[in-house]
């Protein structure tokens, strides 16, 4: 579905998500969300979904913000391989996700994460950088 060529209509768009991730709530949610949200069991991610979590409104923040910009190249509004070239990091929050993600889609919501699962398994940038953040997010959640 995504746009065959990048164009500069894409890279405005680029530009303005990148303006977007700077305001200063949705940089603090991704600070948060990037240092201190460590899933190591269903249970932990699932704790972050409840809205008494303190990393609740971080968590639903970036996750939103993640999928939008995902959505974008499914549904062909710029294209796969340049987005994620510049827009990586919502990875590696699916990367923390991905393993409670099954069980979360059966018990609570099951559209969770599917623009960040189509994109990091249906455009050839996503899959390289996926598989390199997939393999270093496990190294650190098994750190902690």
């Amino acid at each position: 579905m995504s746009k065959e060529h990048p164009d500069h209509h894409d890279a405005e768009l680029i530009l303005k998500l990148y303006e977007l991730r700077r305001e200063t709530v949705m940089r603090d949610s991704r600070n948060a969300i990037n240092a201190k949200f460590w899933p190591k069991s269903f249970e932990d991610f699932q704790a972050v979904t409840k809205p008494d979590h303190p990393l609740n409104a971080a968590f639903r923040q970036t996750s939103s913000y993640w999928e939008m910009v995902y959505g974008f190249a499914f549904h062909g509004i710029v294209n796969a391989n340049f987005l994620i070239e510049n827009n990586g990091e919502g990875l590696f929050l699916y990367a923390k996700v991905k393993p409670h993600l099954e069980r979360f889609r059966k018990e609570g919501s099951p559209t969770a994460f599917q623009r960040a699962q189509w994109i990091s398994e249906n455009c050839e940038e996503g899959k390289k950088r996926f598989a390199m953040i997939e393999g270093r997010v496990k190294k650190m959640i098994e750190s902690k």
